[in-house]
């Protein structure tokens, strides 16, 4: 069986994640779901980040130690993940003490080898993106990435010798278009950091305690980068010296999802640290777009932020991963508001899918006391809605390979659509009143019926309660993704998807 290895980055333990945060957990399962359907030995990992000043600035100001704190909002992440219906394989923590020591046995390996070294730091420092900067890379003199104040910050510091390996890193990536995506980020990487010069990383800090310390002089803990990007690795089995066969299974990675926003952390300093560790690099980096709200950056300080739980609480888990997989598309940013979110439901939940479901197991009832099976009086008109419907898996494929994951959901959704219009153009009604075309109605709505199988089957990666749903109306456990003949009986009819009064819900949300 083919091993399939995919990661989200660790989300970070500061704060209760927002919608847009959950976009890349939700498009990761979606893949994961998707690989393990097709036969793959999938192995999806996630988990929290738990290191860093922030925390124990934060922890501090609620009266807890850092500890207590990480250990509640990694808990209320976990909890989110489990509300959206993510399948992960493993939840990995920075503060599990096998991560720790991993951690501590890297970076004395790469201090040993001369690829560490002890210098001083002296720079601009924000302390929510745990990211220092040059006075040229600030924007009217404020962090870059966040717009808040930087400060000024001079102390010891061990740094991880980047221009060591500058010029290999180069060459992998001009040798392997493939390894970041959208292709324009790797232009972006090449020009705007590689080719001007990498300064030497910064990876240990002494001006907090909150991290695992150096093994070799306690004074100092190992800064993010290293203990954060290593997960991928600890928590698979890694050690510098006796790595475990499930390490040697699945590494190297299929693919890291990241946000845009961190690619270059993924993209430079991660295979820097894997050159040095001698390790195979990842075989993709997907750095993917941002959902925003009203075509803004979510934050606290705008209080434009939507929280998932919120969201599910107003339409239902398999909506909410609905909306996020499709309108977010491979390398453009997406956009929600609730009206935006209510339109999509009703469009596509309630009137493509919900509607035609409903319609067809109702006219199976009604006309054939809801036992049918495919008598064969066949038309063309047949062939090309059973020849579309076959297809979709394979078109399906062909964008998650792509993680073009809104496209594959378009290729779905047209498929529905043409169902829907197949009973407009096959007018059961009609053929209901004649007696001598009842083998032709039992041929249209056993077509219908099969179809609804197939792609409430392709739907199953996207929309896994939905999926369940549907098959169990259809009273059917069958995942192949193409026609066979068949009996249905046994149905049950219950709404998807009931429409929304949208004046009535916008106006409770504003209450």
């Amino acid at each position: 069986m083919e091993k399939y290895y995919i990661t989200t980055a660790i989300a970070y333990t500061s704060g209760k994640p927002h919608i847009g945060n959950m976009y890349e957990i939700i498009l990761s399962d979606a893949i994961a779901r998707f690989k393990r359907n097709h036969g793959f030995d999938v192995l999806f990992q996630t988990g929290t980040d738990e290191h860093g000043e922030k925390i124990e600035i934060k922890a501090k100001e609620v009266g807890k130690t850092p500890q207590e704190f990480v250990d509640e909002v990694s808990s209320e992440i976990r909890r989110l993940w489990d509300l959206l219906n993510i399948s992960y394989d493993k939840f990995v923590r920075t503060t599990d003490a096998n991560h720790e020591k991993v951690v501590q046995n890297i970076f004395k390996k790469l201090y040993d080898q001369g690829d560490i070294y002890l210098g001083e730091y002296k720079g601009l420092y924000c302390v929510p993106c745990e990211s220092f900067f040059t006075e040229t890379q600030l924007v009217d003199g404020k962090c870059p990435d966040c717009g808040r104040e930087v400060k000024e910050t001079s102390e010891k510091a061990y740094f991880l010798k980047l221009s060591n390996y500058t010029d290999r890193l180069i060459k992998y990536m001009e040798e392997h278009p493939e390894f970041i995506l959208p292709v324009s980020r790797k232009n972006e990487m090449i020009n705007n950091f590689l080719k001007p010069g990498l300064q030497d990383l910064c990876v240990s800090r002494t001006s907090f305690k909150w991290g695992i310390p150096v093994s070799f002089n306690k004074e100092h803990v190992i800064y993010v980068w290293i203990d954060a990007l290593a997960n991928y690795i600890t928590n698979i089995g890694y050690d510098v010296d006796n790595s475990t066969d499930e390490f040697k299974k699945y590494w190297p990675v299929d693919v890291h999802v990241v946000g845009k926003d961190i690619i270059r952390f993924h993209t430079i300093y991660w295979p820097i640290m894997l050159m040095a560790l001698g390790l195979p690099l990842p075989k993709q980096v997907y750095g993917h777009p941002w959902l925003l709200f009203q075509n803004d950056k979510m934050s606290k300080s705008k209080g434009n932020i939507m929280y998932p739980d919120d969201l599910v609480n107003l339409f239902g888990v398999d909506a909410v991963r609905y909306y996020c997989l499709h309108e977010v598309s491979f390398a453009n940013d997406g956009n929600i508001t609730y009206d935006l979110i209510i339109d999509k439901y009703n469009t596509d939940l309630a009137n493509v899918l919900g509607n035609l479901v409903n319609r067809t197991i109702s006219m199976a009832n009604k006309y054939f006391t809801g036992t049918v099976s495919n008598k064969g009086v066949s038309e063309e008109i047949d062939s090309s809605l059973i020849n579309l419907v076959n297809e979709v898996d394979l078109n399906v494929s062909k964008y998650i390979d792509e993680f073009n994951i809104s496209e594959a959901l378009t290729v779905i959704f047209d498929a529905l659509r043409r169902c829907n219009k197949y009973i407009d153009e096959t007018t059961p009604w009609v053929l209901a009143k004649d007696e001598s075309m009842m083998d032709r109605l039992e041929t249209v709505i056993y077509n219908l019926l099969e179809s609804i199988r197939v792609l409430a089957v392709n739907l199953d990666p996207f929309l896994p309660d939905t999926s369940k749903n549907i098959l169990k109306q259809l009273n059917t456990n069958d995942m192949s993704v193409t026609f066979k003949d068949r009996e249905f009986s046994g149905m049950e009819n219950e709404p998807l998807f009931q429409r929304i009064d949208k004046e009535a819900m916008l106006k409770e949300i504003n209450e």
